[in-house]
Parts: structure tokens; sequence; C-alpha cells
């Protein structure tokens, strides 16, 4: 590197001070001239300096690249691979290409649910501890602290093990979980750090200060109001960012950086049920100032790059989701220049790396394939048996038998629990399918089976609905179909997902009998509604076995939210699904599978 003028004189006044002779290699002896020269001051140059923030979201507790529920290493047609111990490579590989002062890492949330290694760690060994004895710590938490994360977001799936478990997590971690909007509900101060500040050296320059910010999701309190009911409130990113980024900028920050638990496209999944926008990181940007760059989260999708125009300053505000697992790293690249003692940014992109690029860490590796084994063999425990396979392969367009399955569990859980006066109500189930990709095998089943099968940690409800709005429920599920016109013929490669309706989004039911016409608009799709053979009347009063993430507004099915309880439990719907398999021994598809509901083209039976 050049000598920097400034250091050089420096260096000049202080040998003159000490009376010791300074040489400089190289030079020529000083003429009149130059002695001249030598007393004029350089013209300032503007100094310069780049550094990087490297970005994961959604991780959800992947650290290999391993399918515990298919128990093989994870593949698929693009080439993909997932999981941090692959991130971490990319992060080495980046810090020492661009230098370890010059690189910060931070998360954007959901980190501590999703895998079954992560369900042991809450669960099974729980990190919080168990019958008096200290708990293990959270693998992640293992993996994040090697890899010397500077923060992370919390993320919605933080909360789906309570409280507990996401503070213990956050002690666990060697940097802050930031959450400006998760707040006590009883001060409404902010529950957890809402943001660090942390510095970038520069060599005889002021530090650069980087402000990170971190926002989580709205809709924790529906969707697990269980668990933060009269304990955490979460308010809008919107609001709390036009709180927090003056307050950072007050504090002396050259670069405000947000992570968010929240999508780029201004959608919401709940209906009117929160006042606030579930996916609201292109709105942060639009609306608040003084944001130099998001780092996006929760909606598993990958946006390289996307740029947001503040609406009050009209700069440029990049924004970058990586993808969900660890499949992608987002780099976002800033570029600063030195103006009157104050850092300005004058440059900022962002791009995403393939993690399929890299080989797995050695280190991430070393530390944690004890405890890998360990989920793994655990997982393959085997429960019980089960007559003939089940495969939701046609789940999404057939009423099949893996569905079933978790429908009579449901069913059966609930009317355990219902009290004398609703136990004589008629009972029903809905359901969605999790994987297109699940199997329950003939012969001997596995937890790891079912855990494919039922792959969230939903606990269990008893809502009532009345006949009128159970249909407007299930008009309310056929959307997700395109409409196809009777005499077309119907593909189901692009049958699904009409109005970016997932597949964890669409309940079909159990206990009624009825029909989808797909060739009928939306909103008159439901026909031939029966209960025992007979028409569901509208004032008929039934009580539905849903999920927890349902039954608190999960997806903005009407009615459901504001429906009156009959029954709730902390059990899980997928140990209670093992705890079926268990007690029974044996699972008997022709015990619990029907064919209660079909698509149709005006009447005519599509399959």
């Amino acid at each position: 590197m050049p000598v920097n003028p400034l250091n050089r004189r420096e260096f000049v006044k202080k040998s003159a001070v000490t009376g010791a002779a300074v040489a400089v290699a190289g030079t020529a002896a000083t003429t009149p001239a130059r002695a001249a020269d030598q007393h004029k001051k350089p013209a300032p140059k503007p100094k310069t300096w780049s550094f990087s923030i490297l970005g994961t979201t959604d991780l959800h507790s992947h650290v290999f690249n391993w399918d515990y529920y298919s128990d093989k290493a994870y593949s698929d047609s693009k080439g993909n691979t997932y999981g941090i111990a692959r991130i971490a490579t990319l992060v080495k590989n980046l810090r020492a290409e661009k230098g370890e002062d010059r690189v910060l890492l931070v998360d954007a949330g959901d980190i501590i649910q999703g895998t079954s290694l992560a369900s042991y760690y809450a669960s099974v060994d729980p990190i919080t501890g168990k019958n008096g004895k200290r708990g293990p710590k959270h693998p992640m938490a293992i993996a994040m602290n090697e890899m010397r994360y500077d923060a992370a977001a919390l993320g919605n799936h933080e909360f789906n093990y309570g409280i507990e478990v996401v503070r213990t997590f956050e002690k666990q971690c060697h940097f802050p979980l930031l959450g400006a909007n998760a707040l006590d509900a009883k001060t409404l101060k902010p529950a957890f750090q809402p943001y660090t500040v942390k510095r970038i050296k520069v060599p005889g320059a002021p530090d650069i200060k980087v402000g990170i910010l971190g926002l989580t999701n709205p809709g924790i309190a529906l969707w697990d109001k269980d668990n933060v009911s009269g304990k955490m409130t979460f308010t809008g990113l919107v609001e709390q960012a036009k709180k927090y980024v003056p307050r950072l900028r007050a504090l002396g920050c050259d670069v405000v950086f947000l992570t968010d638990h929240s999508g780029l496209d201004g959608s919401t999944s709940w209906g009117d049920e929160l006042p606030y926008v579930e996916n609201a990181s292109n709105l942060v940007a639009e609306q608040v100032p003084g944001i130099d760059a998001i780092l996006v989260g929760h909606t598993h999708t990958e946006v390289s790059t996307y740029t947001v125009k503040n609406e009050e300053t009209g700069k440029d505000v990049v924004l970058s989701e990586p993808y969900c697992y660890g499949y992608r790293l987002s780099v976002f690249d800033f570029e600063l220049e030195l103006e009157h003692g104050c850092w300005k940014v004058t440059s900022t992109t962002s791009t995403t790396l393939n993690s399929n690029t890299v080989a797995e860490d050695a280190r991430i590796t070393e530390l944690l394939t004890a405890d890998h084994d360990l989920v793994v063999k655990y997982v393959n425990t085997a429960i019980g048996t089960c007559t003939a396979a089940m495969s939701t392969a046609e789940a999404c367009w057939k009423d099949v038998p893996a569905i079933d399955f978790i429908h009579q569990v449901q069913m059966d859980a609930v009317k355990s629990g219902l009290s004398t006066a609703d136990a004589a109500l008629p009972l029903i189930s809905v359901a969605a399918c999790f994987s297109r990709t699940a199997v329950i095998p003939a012969g001997d089943v596995t937890i790891r089976d079912v855990a494919g099968l039922y792959i969230y940690e939903n606990t269990l409800y008893g809502k009532k609905l009345t006949g009128a709005q159970l249909k407007d429920y299930l008009e309310f599920a056929a959307k997700y179909y395109h409409q196809v016109p009777t005499g077309t013929t119907v593909d189901t490669a692009t049958l699904t997902n009409a109005n970016s309706f997932w597949d964890y989004m669409y309940d079909t039911a159990a206990g009624v009998d009825y029909e989808i016409d797909i060739a009928a608009a939306e909103g008159s799709r439901i026909k031939n509604l029966t209960y025992n053979g007979t028409a569901v009347a509208d004032d008929q009063v039934f009580v539905v076995a849903v999920n927890n993430y349902r039954a608190n507004g999960g997806s903005g099915y009407p009615h459901i939210a504001a429906a009156e309880t009959a029954y709730s439990s902390t059990n899980q719907v997928r140990d209670l699904m093992i705890a079926y398999a268990t007690a029974k021994g044996t699972i008997d598809p022709t015990a619990f599978a029907a064919t209660n509901w079909k698509l149709t083209q005006g009447g005519t039976a599509v399959f």
C-alpha cells in the first residue's frame, strides 16, 4: 500500500522530537526545490474504505446437508445443498478474501426449529434442562458462535417451543438476538435487544460505525399465541423502524443495516386479524429514511438484490433474501468515503452465493457430528408397523390415507378432551399436506416417518363453527386451485397454488363429505356439503379439530380465530401421531381412510 502522507508527516515529526535520524529507502538527496516542495501541503485526497455484511436466514436448524426424514444426504434436481456447515466455509473464504476486519455476519431469524435436530434439543433432550439437570448447548448456538455471528433477528419459529427455550438459546449465543418490535406485554418496553452497533476499524481514520437493527414478525402474536399471550406483544416493522433508525443515526452510525424476519412484497396471510403487515421489508425501506440495506427473511425465497427507493429521501435501499436452510448466503458490499471526518456510503450492492460450491467446514463438522449422529439414531427408532404404505404424493388433489391419518389422530385427541355438552356435537377435522414426498411405509414405522408427514411443531385445538362458517372455511381453502373450465384437461402440475396459496395453507376436512368444483369461480366451489348423508345446515354447530397455527388466524381463514374454543392442548400433533402409532402397535389405514372429498368439474369427478 502507498504510504499515507498524513501518517508519514506524523512519523517525521515524532522523529525530530526524539532526535532520531530518519532515512527513507529509495529517496534521493534533498535538493532546495524538493525542500520547498516539502513545505507545501499535499492536496487532500478523500479516504475510501469498503466492507461487507454477510447474511443468512431461515436456517431452521439445518446444520449438515442431511435430510432426517429420508435418512440420507439432501439432493435435488438442481444440485442444491444446504446447511450452516457449508455456509461456514463460504464465510471463511470471504473473510480471507476481504479481510477479517472487513466482514460482519448477520442472520434474519428462524434458527431453532425445523428439523429433527431442532425437535430433539427442544423436547427430547431440551436445552432448558430436564429432571433438574442442566440442558445441553443447542447445536445452532455452537455453530453460530464458532462462525462468529455479530447479530441475529428473532424469527417467528423461535417461539414455537415457548419463551423459556428461546431465552435459553439467547443465553447460549455469543451474539445478540435482536427484536425491536418484540415488546414486554406489561411495560411495552423491548423484551429483547433492539439493535447493536459494530465498528469497522480503519487505519489512520475514524472507525466506521455500523448500526444493526433487528425486527421480527408481528404474526408471532397469532401463530404462537399460547406461548406469548400476556407475556409479549409484537408491533409493526415500519412503526418500530421509524423509532430506532433515527436513534442509530443519532448515535453516530455511518451505516444502518436492518435484519428483518419479514418478506419484501407487502403481503399478509392473516387477513385483518392483526393491524400490521406480515411481509413489510419493502415498506420499511420505502417509508423509513436513513436505511442503507436490509437482510430479508421469512418467505423462503431467493432474491439476490432488490432496490426500493425511499419516498422521503429518494435514496435507493438495497434488499436481499438468501433463500432458506443455508442454500444461499447474501453478500452486501459497501463502499464509503471520508468527508470532513465523517464516513458516507457511496455504493451498496448485494448478491447471493450458492453453498453447493463448497464443502462442509471441518471445524463445524468436528463440533457437531456427535449431535447429528445422536439424532439420526433417535429418529430411526421403530415405534410400530403399518399394514400398507401411505404416501402424500397425490394429497394436494386427492383424499389420501396419509392425511386421513392426521385427521384421525386429531379427532381422537380432541374427542377425549371435550366436555359432556360439547361431546354431543358432531366432530370433524381440518389439516394440510405439509410435504408431497412423505411416506409412511408398509412394515416398520419410525419416528422420522411420522416426522416427515407432520414437520411443524403445531399443537391442537377444538374450535366451534357453524355449518355456514364451515362452508366459508372450505371455500377459502378451495381458492388453492386454479379455475379449470369444464371440458378442459386437468394438469396436476399447474392445478394448485393459485393466489400464492401454498400447500401448508390448504386445509382439507374429514368427518364431512363435499365436492370442490374447480370449474366454478372462487367462492362458489363447495358443493354437496353433508354430514352423515344429510346436507349441512347453516346453523348446525361442529367442533373442528385444528392446529394452533390455523386456530389463531394463520393463513387468514375466516371465522376460526374468533370461534369459541372447546378444546386446547400443549401437546404437539406430531407427538400425538407418534403416541398413536406406539399405543396401537400397528397403523391400519382401513380403520380411518375414507374418500370424503373430491375434485369435480361441473359435477363430474376429475380423478
